[in-house]
C-alpha cells in the first residue's frame, strides 16, 4: 500500500487532523493522570515509611518482681539499667494552634550506639532537634508560646525521617532521671520501620481499593478518546478499500494510526505529569504535603505505562477494524450493535456476592485475612466493572420505556437512537456513572468514623479554654503553687488551680477522688459549690472522653496540707495565644509528667484525623474522577455528533430547528445516565458497608454529610456543562454545507 495514499487518507483534511489531535490530547490527559496517580500512591507509601519510626513503642523500662504464683507483686518496680545499646524514650506529643507536634524525649548514655532517624547523635539534655517546619514555627512566634518548651536548638531533622515538608517533629534531650520520673518512658534499641503496625493489611487493602477506584475513570477516558471520530475513520478506510487496499492493509493502517497517536499522547502526558508534580504535591494529607520527589515515577515504570497504553490502543484498533469488515461501501450502511442481554448482570452479581461472602467470613471467623482481602478487592473490581457492563442493558430497557412514552420529535429521535446503539450511548456516560459510584463509596466509608469536635463549655466538665497537666509523683506542694503563680502572671492566663489527691500521681487509681480548694471551683467550671473549704470530685473530670458532668461534693478532709498535688490547671481567656502560653508554661515547668492537655485539643489529638484527612483526599480523587468523566462525556458526545453529522444536517435541511437537535443530544445523555445513576449510588453505599464491615465489624456507615450531596450536584452540573459545550460542534457539523456529499 502506498504510504502517501495512506497518509492522505488519514490526515487529508482539517477534520482528520482535528480528530487525531483530539485523540492525542485525550491520551495525554489520561497518561498524565495515570502517572500522577501512580506517583501519589508511591509517595504516600514512601511518606509513611519515612515516618514509621514515630510509631515505635519500645519495651518496658522497669521490671516488677513477682511472687512464686506469678500473679502477686513482690515489691516496687525496679528500673532496667540504661545501656549504650538502648535509649530511654517518652512519647510527649503536644499541640500548638490546633496542630499536633510529634515530640520524642530521649535520654541516652554518652557512648550510645542507637541510631535515631534523622539525626546523627542523640540530643544532650536541654537541647532539641526540630523538623524544618517546626523550627520555622518556633522562630515565628514568641518563646513563651512555643520555643520555651524545648531548650537550645541543636539542628534540624533530615527529610529522610519526616513524612513531609510540613511535619512538626521534635527530638528533645532529657536526663534519665527526668524521664524515669514521668509515666510511660520505654527502652528502645532499634526504631521500627513498619508504618502501619498490626493494621498493615487493612491499610494495604484500603490503598488497593482506592487505587482501583481512581484508575478506572482514567482508563475509561483513554478508551473513549481512542474511539473519537470512529465513523469518519470508517469512511476513509472504506475509501482505501475502494481503491484496492486489502482488509489486512486497512487493519495495519488503523494500528499504525493508533500507535502513532497514543505514543505521541503518552509522551506528551509524561511531560505534563512532570510539570504538574509541584502542583499535585501541594495537596495536604494528614497535615503535611508530599515532597515533589515523592511523586516522581521511575523511568522504567513510566516507559511501561506509555508502552502499555500505546500497545493496547494499537491492538484494539487493529482488532476493531478487522472485526468491522469494512468494505468498499463500508460507510453506506451502519452495522447494528449486538442487543445487550440480561447476562450482563453476571459480573455485577459476582462482585456483590464476593464482597458479601467476605463479610460473612469475617462475621463467622471461618477464613483468614488473606482470603477476606482477596474477596473484597476482587469483588470490588468486579462490581466496578459490572456497573459498566450492565449499563447498556439497563439503557436498552430505559429506551424501550422512553419510546413507549415519547410525545415529541426530540424524544422519539433520542429514544430510537439509544434503542439502536445502547452500548455506544452508555459508553459516553460510563465515566460519570463510575464517578457517582466512587463518590457514594467514599462518602459511605467516611461516614463510618465520627469526627472529633471541641466540646462545648458545660458545668461539671473541664472548660475548653483551660489546659492542665499531671505532676511528677512526689512533687512538693510549694513547687506546684510557685509554678501556678508564675503561670498566672502570663498574658491571657486568668486563673490557676492546683489539684490534690490522697496518693501521688501514678501510684493510685486514675479515677480516684480528687480535691481542690473551694475558692478555685468556679474557675474550673463548677456551679454547685459546697460551703466547705475543700471540695472533692471524681478523677474522670480530666478524662478526654468524659461527656457526663462531674459534681462537687463535700470533702472528707478540711485541709489540703494532708494531701499531695497531682495536677495543675490553667484557665485562659480562650485565645489561641493564651492557650499556647498555658501549654508552654506547663510543659516547661519541670514538674509535669505529661504534656499539657486541653479539651480544645480534641481534633488535633484525635485518632481519626488520618481517616478524615484521607476522606478529604478521597473527595479530591472523586473530583478528579468527575472531571475526567466530564471530559469523557464531552468527547463522546462530540464524537457522536461528528459521526452523525450528515443525518443531523439533513434534519436541519428538512426544517428541524437547531433547538430540537439540542434537546435530542441532551436526552441521549440524560436517559442512560438516569437509568443507572440510582443503581450506581446505591451500590456505592452498599460496597462501602461491605468494605467497612469486612475490615472492622465494629463500625457501620451512616447518612452522608452535605459534602456528598454538593459533590453529587457538581457531577450533574458537570454533565450538563459537558453537553452544553458540544452545542457549538452541533451547530458547526449540521450546517447546510455538510449535506454536500456523494
Amino acid at each position: 500500500m502506498n504510504a502517501a495514499v495512506a497518509k492522505l487518507a488519514l490526515t487529508g483534511s482539517r477534520s482528520s487532523l482535528g480528530r487525531l489531535t483530539g485523540i492525542v490530547g485525550g491520551v495525554a490527559v489520561g497518561v498524565c493522570l495515570l502517572l500522577l496517580l501512580l506517583g501519589a500512591a508511591q509517595g504516600l507509601s514512601q511518606r509513611d515509611e519515612r515516618a514509621a519510626w514515630l510509631r515505635e513503642q519500645g519495651q518496658p523500662a522497669v521490671t516488677v518482681p513477682q511472687e512464686a504464683d506469678g500473679l502477686t507483686t513482690a515489691g516496687p518496680p525496679e528500673p532496667i539499667p540504661l545501656r549504650a545499646e538502648t535509649v530511654l524514650m517518652a512519647q510527649a506529643d503536644e499541640v500548638f494552634r490546633d496542630r499536633l507536634i510529634q515530640r520524642r524525649d530521649i535520654a541516652a548514655t554518652d557512648g550510645s550506639t542507637v541510631q535515631i532517624p534523622g539525626v546523627e547523635t542523640p540530643p544532650e539534655p536541654g537541647e532539641y532537634y526540630a523538623s524544618p517546619a517546626l523550627q520555622r514555627l518556633i522562630e515565628s512566634v514568641p518563646g513563651d508560646q512555643l520555643g520555651n518548651r524545648y531548650g537550645d536548638f541543636a539542628g534540624t531533622i533530615e527529610a529522610e525521617a519526616l513524612a513531609g515538608p510540613d511535619s512538626l517533629v521534635a527530638i528533645v534531650g532529657a536526663s534519665e532521671s527526668e524521664l524515669r520520673q514521668g509515666v510511660g518512658a520505654t527502652l528502645v534499641s532499634e526504631f521500627t520501620d513498619n508504618p502501619y503496625g498490626a493494621n498493615a493489611s487493612e491499610y494495604g487493602t484500603l490503598f488497593l481499593l482506592g487505587g482501583i477506584a481512581v484508575f478506572f475513570p482514567t482508563l475509561l477516558l483513554i478508551s473513549i478518546t481512542a474511539r473519537l471520530g470512529a465513523a469518519q475513520r470508517a469512511e476513509r478506510f472504506a475509501t482505501l478499500r475502494l481503491i484496492g487496499a486489502s482488509p489486512r492493509v486497512v487493519a495495519r493502517i488503523a494500528a499504525a494510526e493508533a500507535a502513532a497517536t497514543s505514543l505521541l499522547g503518552g509522551l506528551l502526558g509524561v511531560g505534563a505529569a512532570v510539570l504538574l508534580r509541584p502542583v499535585a504535591a501541594q495537596v495536604p494529607v494528614n497535615g503535611t504535603r508530599l515532597y515533589i520527589e515523592d511523586l516522581a515515577v521511575g523511568a522504567a515504570l513510566t516507559a511501561i505505562v506509555v508502552v502499555l497504553v500505546a500497545a493496547s490502543s494499537t491492538v484494539v484498533a487493529a482488532w476493531r477494524t478487522a472485526r468491522a469488515r469494512i468494505g468498499p461501501l463500508g460507510a453506506a450502511r451502519a452495522k447494528p450493535e449486538p442487543v445487550p442481554t440480561a447476562w450482563r448482570v453476571s459480573p455485577l452479581l459476582a462482585g456483590v456476592t464476593s464482597m458479601s461472602a467476605a463479610v460473612i467470613l469475617v462475621e463467622t471467623g471461618r477464613a483468614g485475612y488473606l482470603v477476606v482481602e482477596l474477596l473484597l478487592v476482587g469483588g470490588f473490581a468486579l462490581t466496578a466493572i459490572g456497573i459498566v457492563v450492565v449499563g447498556p442493558w439497563l439503557t436498552l430497557l430505559a429506551s424501550r420505556i422512553g419510546l413507549a412514552r415519547a410525545r415529541s420529535a426530540a424524544a422519539v429521535i433520542a429514544a430510537s437512537r439509544i434503542h439502536r446503539t445502547p452500548v455506544a450511548t452508555f459508553r459516553s456516560v460510563s465515566g460519570l456513572v463510575i464517578a457517582v459510584f466512587l463518590l457514594s463509596l467514599f462518602a459511605g466509608a467516611s461516614s463510618a468514623v465520627t469526627q472529633a469536635e471541641v466540646p462545648p463549655a458545660r458545668p461539671g466538665l473541664l472548660l475548653p479554654t483551660s489546659a492542665y497537666a499531671y505532676l511528677h509523683p512526689g512533687t512538693d506542694a510549694a513547687d506546684a503553687r510557685e509554678a501556678a503563680a508564675e503561670a498566672g502572671a502570663l498574658t491571657g492566663v486568668q486563673d490557676t488551680a492546683v489539684v490534690y489527691a490522697a496518693s501521688p500521681n501514678g501510684s493510685g487509681d486514675p479515677g480516684a477522688e480528687l480535691y481542690i480548694a473551694t475558692k478555685d471551683a468556679e474557675d474550673l467550671g463548677f456551679e454547685e459549690i459546697p460551703a466547705t473549704p475543700v471540695a472533692a470530685f471524681d478523677g474522670s473530670f480530666f478524662h478526654s472522653w468524659a461527656d457526663q458532668p462531674v459534681r462537687l461534693t463535700d470533702a472528707a478532709v478540711d485541709d489540703l496540707q494532708e494531701l499531695v498535688p497531682v495536677a495543675l490547671v490553667l484557665g485562659t481567656n480562650g485565645t489561641p495565644a493564651a492557650l499556647d502560653r498555658a501549654r508552654t508554661a506547663l510543659n516547661a515547668s519541670g514538674i509535669t509528667s505529661h504534656p499539657a492537655v486541653s479539651p480544645a485539643d480534641a481534633v488535633a489529638r484525635s485518632s481519626t484525623r488520618l481517616v478524615h484527612s484521607l476522606s478529604v483526599l478521597a473527595y479530591l480523587g472523586t473530583f478528579v474522577a468527575v472531571s475526567i468523566a466530564g471530559i469523557s462525556l464531552a468527547v463522546a458526545t462530540a464524537a457522536a455528533i461528528i459521526d452523525r453529522k450528515r443525518t443531523l444536517a439533513l434534519m436541519r435541511l428538512m426544517g428541524m430547528p437547531l433547538a430540537v437537535l439540542r434537546r435530542v443530544v441532551t436526552r441521549e445523555t440524560a436517559l442512560p445516565l438516569l437509568s443507572v445513576l440510582l443503581l450506581s449510588a446505591g451500590l456505592g453505599f452498599f460496597a462501602a458497608w461491605l468494605v467497612i464491615t469486612g475490615l472492622d465489624d465494629t463500625r457501620t456507615i451512616t447518612w452522608p454529610g452535605p459534602t456528598y450531596f454538593a459533590t453529587l450536584g457538581l457531577s450533574m452540573a458537570m454533565a450538563l456543562g459537558a453537553v452544553i459545550a458540544t452545542f457549538g460542534a452541533l451547530r458547526k457539523n449540521t450546517a447546510i454545507t455538510t449535506t454536500r456529499f456523494e
